[in-house]
């Protein structure tokens, strides 16, 4: 009996590993300001990877049911990790199973130890870039082109206020097509994200569903609120979760039937009560 447990796990583990998607750098030749380091390899400590010099997607992309809706998904960390486990891969497979595209972004980390990256010049570069290649490539994979989002968590929710906040219509000459794409997300997903006094709202930005719990640091529990007042001030439609029993970092994690971790479904609900999805 044991050795058959045995086996049927290392199938089944073989079998995930064949079927799980591969990372697609998002510059051919290595990003900018990284290039002579983009074949070192990433660094796996459990479910968190470390050492990323060569800034990539992962994409789920539905096979079934497809809403032609893209998102792209920035896990959290601390700008010194990427936790790929419970805000990344997990939540990737969900929205691929419920026919929508999700893309796993790794970005350079700018607070790991020896670093010399920035938030602002290279992560917000890698996730712009995130956005700019999923439009350009939009019929390739089934998407619409106006139906392309970013949802970050804590660090990566920085990254995915930022986007909706600074971007650019792209640059029409340019030589590399993928900068000639948009770098606007359509919406945005905000989920106990950090920084939250740096947010800005103003009028015709991406719509926004925020979530976070009540037992969170009160810059993320009370930010929230205040930034949801500030979106609403602004006339950008907003939505707002604060989960009672909830704290910091809950992710997703499949077969959870907390309101907290449910949170997925109010987010496709807000697709559809906004119009990306029917």
């Amino acid at each position: 009996m044991r050795f058959s447990f045995l086996l049927t796990s290392l199938l089944t583990t073989a079998t995930f590993a064949a079927e799980a998607p591969k990372a697609l750098p998002l510059w051919e030749k290595g990003a900018p300001g990284s290039e002579a380091r983009a074949a070192e390899a990433e660094k796996t400590e459990g479910s968190n990877v470390v050492n990323v010099h060569n800034p990539s997607i992962t994409p789920y992309l539905p096979e079934k049911d497809n809403t032609g809706i893209a998102i792209i998904i920035a896990p959290g960390g601390g700008h010194s990790k990427l936790c790929l486990g419970h805000e990344g891969y997990a939540l990737a497979e969900w929205f691929r199973d419920h026919g929508i595209a999700a893309f796993v972004l790794k970005y350079r980390l700018a607070r790991e130890k020896g670093s010399t990256y920035t938030i602002q010049d290279h992560a917000m570069a890698d996730a712009r870039r995130a956005i700019r290649t999923v439009r350009t490539r939009a019929q390739e994979w089934g998407i619409d082109p106006n139906k392309i989002g970013i949802m970050g968590f804590s660090a990566g929710g920085e990254l995915a206020a930022f986007a909706a906040m600074q971007n650019d219509p792209g640059q029409a000459d340019a030589a590399d097509p993928i900068e000639r794409a948009s770098s606007r997300p359509d919406f945005q997903a905000l989920i106990y994200p950090g920084t939250s006094n740096l947010f800005s709202a103003e009028k015709g930005m991406p719509p926004v569903f925020i979530a976070c719990g009540y037992g969170d640091r009160p810059d993320i529990s009370e930010g929230m609120a205040s930034l949801y007042l500030k979106y609403k001030a602004a006339g950008v439609k907003a939505e707002l979760h604060i989960y009672s029993n909830a704290g910091h970092g809950f992710g997703y994690k499949p077969g959870t039937t907390t309101a907290a971790g449910r949170w997925p479904e109010r987010f496709t609900e807000w697709l559809t009560d906004s119009g990306f999805m029917k």
